[in-house]
């Protein structure tokens, strides 16, 4: 398995009507996010952002940008409904998000 591709892919709803894609990997989040409208940047994309980065060079784990980008999908409106939010090591392995 690649070592940038996120355990279980987070799930978005880009906008009512369009089906859900999924994000598999740091890769493929980054280019989400480097697409992301500049009006609409601000801290939680930031951090999702350098979390995504530092993974491609082995600053951050591949868990912590899938947290960080899954976190920034949700707090954005994009998280799927029936999307799984990756949980902290040792606390479980998934929840289901509350979007």
């Amino acid at each position: 398995m690649d070592r940038l591709q996120f355990e279980v892919p987070v799930r978005i709803a880009p906008a009512p009507g369009l089906p859900v894609e999924e994000i598999y990997s740091v890769e493929q989040a980054l280019d989400f996010l480097q697409e992301w409208p500049k009006r609409r940047q601000g801290k939680i994309y930031e951090a999702a952002f350098n979390a995504c980065f530092g993974a491609t060079v082995d600053v951050a784990s591949t868990e912590e940008a899938c947290r960080a980008f899954a976190t920034f999908c949700r707090v954005s409106g994009l998280l799927a409904r029936d999307a799984m939010f990756p949980g902290k090591r040792g606390a479980g392995t998934h929840r289901e998000a509350r979007a």
